[in-house]
């Protein structure tokens, strides 16, 4: 597919800056892969649409996601956390104000680390950054390994995990730059970009999907019977690249580290061979399940990297379901949600999205695509 065919005009000001109130009161969009409808409002029991005190229809909120399972249903989270990546600091002698965004850690020893700086013109091999008023979290730039890419060595005078407290403490919360050029991140975000299932940490982007789920929807769920799989899919920058090639079949996605468990395999794979639905819950897990869902179409244990990058058509291996939140024109996670739910709908789903003031990006509304 071409690059142009994922690409629609999205007002300025339907780009969520900030989230909602409470996780779960986000809008939901419900398409149907094989009737191709799509349905927005809340309704009765004869189908009507439920109107509001403004006498209009009322739209469906994500807590309503849940009327479309049921015991035996299976839920796949990633459980990544999220650091706090993005630091500032200043550069010896000029004090530049330079951006510091940690990617990973390279060696926990050495206190080497993966960094993209901006501006990266200024920031040279044997630079030294500072990040704070008393000078005790310092960095060496002691390799260049892209443009902006650098290595770090933090040249810090204490225990490993007074490091990592202090160096976290520098950071805040690595909101994508369509949100922070247009507002600064506060310490609120450290919160509400961070799922409430998050527990290993090593993502420096939220799995967005997953950020809609409160405490009183994951409740209700369990209480239903419906079941939590967990896989770990380390978010990466990657998810914001442009992409450069028009031809889909040549854009070469960046890898990602992924772990799936033996508990998360058989969760699934009970729930497809018995007929239960299995829902993905973003493109990460996305991403992970159809690199390792065997020939078979069963989910297999997996601890390493994918690049993979899912483009329509596809027809997906295990799941019948899965949560996309309205991502940005022609970014890697609009043809992700695409390969799901089929180029025409999905697209069809944007349009009215756009047309019926639908928030995007990580902090906006979502999609539920069912496979009926």
């Amino acid at each position: 597919m071409k690059l142009s065919q994922f690409k629609f005009e999205l007002p300025e000001e339907q780009i969520a800056l900030n989230p909602p109130t409470y996780r779960d009161e986000c809008r939901l969009m419900v398409l149907h892969r094989k009737s191709q409808t799509i349905d927005m409002y809340q309704t009765d029991k004869k189908g009507k649409p439920l109107k509001g005190e403004d006498k209009q229809p009322k739209f469906l909120t994500f807590a309503n996601v849940i009327d479309h399972f049921d015991e035996g249903d299976t839920f796949v989270f990633n459980d990544t956390k999220v650091f706090p990546a993005r630091l500032y600091g200043t550069k010896e002698k000029t004090d530049a104000k330079i951006e510091v965004f940690l990617q990973r850690e390279l060696n926990k020893e050495l206190r080497l680390w993966d960094v993209i700086v901006e501006p990266a013109r200024k920031i040279r091999i044997g630079n030294k950054l500072f990040f704070d008023n008393s000078s005790t979290m310092v960095a060496e730039v002691i390799d260049n390994t892209t443009s902006r890419g650098r290595t770090l060595r933090f040249l810090y005078d204490g225990p490993y995990e007074e490091f990592k407290r202090e160096l976290f403490a520098l950071g805040e919360a690595p909101l994508p730059h369509y949100i922070v050029d247009r507002r600064p991140a506060t310490p609120d975000d450290q919160e509400r970009f961070q799922s409430l299932f998050a527990r290993h940490e090593g993502a420096v982007t939220a799995p967005a999907s997953s950020l809609h789920f409160s405490r009183e929807l994951l409740k209700r769920m369990e209480i239903k019977g419906i079941n939590f799989a967990y896989l770990t899919v380390h978010c990466t920058l990657g998810n914001f690249r442009s992409i450069e090639v028009e031809d889909l079949s040549k854009f070469k996605m960046t890898s990602e580290q992924i772990r799936i468990e033996k508990e998360c395999c058989e969760l699934v794979n009970k729930s497809k061979t018995s007929g239960r639905h299995v829902c993905l819950v973003g493109t990460s897990v996305e991403k992970a399940v159809e690199t390792a869902t065997g020939t078979d179409k069963l989910l297999k244990e997996y601890d390493g990297w994918t690049n993979k990058f899912v483009c329509p058509p596809y027809e997906p291996g295990v799941a019948d379901s899965m949560i996309a939140n309205f991502y940005l024109p022609m970014s890697t996670l609009i043809i992700q949600a695409c390969a799901f739910g089929g180029h025409e709908l999905v697209m069809e789903a944007y349009r009215l999205a756009v047309e019926n003031g639908y928030r995007f990006g990580c902090y906006g509304d979502a999609m539920l695509m069912l496979n009926d």
